[in-house]
């Protein structure tokens, strides 16, 4: 790692990444928390490990492949542990962890989620990676009824830093507009105070009925909304990275911290796309500094993961969605672009991006999955169709 590697874009990219990732998700955490009978402690043990298990699987795998790699957890599995295990103790919620993170590691170590990414083509990943960024662009002007002058603030700061100081871009946008919110008494930094998290262990507890009735489902979901689009991150910015050492690593730090409260860790998609972008720097081979930056402060969540929570919650709903649809504009136009380029897979990659986008879900899997699936039959068909011509 070269010092000439690092810019403050890059570092910048990396904060908005886990503000972003926070901000927009640790209430569906704190519910899944909740619905497994952790007591406050146990709460910010749970955002305490998360932490620590993002920092250190987003620092190494950037720095080996010098590839901007985020992980994440997995915000549908919080959403789904949430409203699926009422009726069960903690210690058989850990073993629900566990027992999908030994799945996710078998996954990894069978080498099958590589020999899938070979036969999948970049207009169909495109399609279902821009089909989940739509609606954080989407995001960027659902408040506007209501918060035209912060919206409209942080439109013409981007507009400007956009041609005027392109690389800093995003920072600039953070920047003004938390001044902004700051100066019409917006923010609220009361409640935030500094105190050092202990991670707490709980042993688990394996009911079969909760393995099967929730651990697979966590595990499924986690693979067709998480995986698969952090695979297609990877693939569309151009990152051939071997993707089941990447599973494996992250189904083993799961299980060995599933006991402190780590639930699921995974491929990151919506904030890796905010460090693969060229705003993160414009040398795409040296864009791993910011998933290295995104993993240093996840560290300081895990170090101090109430006070981070505290702080990110400061932060103005709208202004976090806006922040994330504008750090994304610019990988939603290259893969609409992808997806929607004459050859003779748009109708698929086309169907891929409308079903990904609608949101609908069936049998528990995310319209992602659903999309791809069906963008592969489609090109399958019409594959076979054009070699009987």
């Amino acid at each position: 790692m070269k010092v000439g590697d690092w810019q403050f874009a890059a570092v910048a990219a990396g904060f908005v990444a886990v503000l972003v990732g926070f901000a927009s998700s640790v209430a569906i955490v704190l519910q899944a928390a909740a619905a497994a009978g952790a007591n406050q402690a146990q709460v910010a043990s749970w955002i305490s490990i998360l932490g620590f298990a993002m920092g250190i699987t987003c620092i190494g795998f950037s720095y080996y492949w010098k590839t901007p790699i985020l992980t994440a957890w997995s915000t549908p599995g919080a959403a789904l542990l949430a409203t699926s295990l009422a009726g069960y103790s903690l210690p058989e919620a850990i073993g629900v962890f566990m027992f999908s993170a030994v799945l996710t590691l078998a996954i990894g170590l069978s080498g099958w989620f590589d020999r899938l990414a070979k036969y999948l083509p970049l207009p169909l990943a495109s399609a279902m990676l821009a089909g989940i960024l739509l609606q954080f662009g989407f995001a960027i002007f659902k408040d506007l009824p209501n918060e035209p002058e912060l919206i409209a603030v942080m439109l013409l700061v981007y507009v400007l830093a956009k041609i005027l100081l392109p690389r800093y871009t995003v920072p600039l946008v953070l920047l003004v507009s938390t001044l902004w919110c700051w100066g019409a008494g917006r923010l609220d930094f009361h409640s935030v105070e500094l105190s050092i998290v202990a991670p707490l262990w709980v042993t688990p507890e394996f009911n079969w009925q909760a393995m099967l009735g929730v651990g697979l489902p966590l595990f499924l979901v986690t693979m067709s909304a998480q995986n698969i689009p952090g695979l297609a991150v990877l693939r569309t910015s151009g990152y051939a990275v071997p993707v089941s050492p990447l599973l494996s690593w992250t189904g083993l730090i799961t299980l060995l911290t599933a006991p402190f409260g780590n639930f699921s860790i995974n491929l990151a998609a919506i904030t890796a796309a905010i460090c693969a972008g060229p705003e993160a720097h414009p040398e795409p081979s040296r864009r791993y500094t910011a998933g290295i930056a995104a993993g240093f402060f996840y560290l300081l969540t895990g170090i101090a993961g109430a006070s981070v929570v505290a702080l990110f919650a400061a932060f103005p709903t709208v202004l976090v969605a806006v922040l994330a649809g504008l750090a994304l504009l610019t990988t939603i136009a290259t893969n609409l672009q992808q997806a929607t380029q004459d050859g003779p897979h748009r109708d698929a990659a086309m169907l891929t991006l409308l079903l990904t986008a609608s949101g609908v879900s069936f049998f528990g899997l995310a319209s992602a999955f659903w999309g791809l699936l069906v963008g592969v039959l489609v090109m399958a068909i019409q594959g076979w169709l054009r070699g009987k011509n």
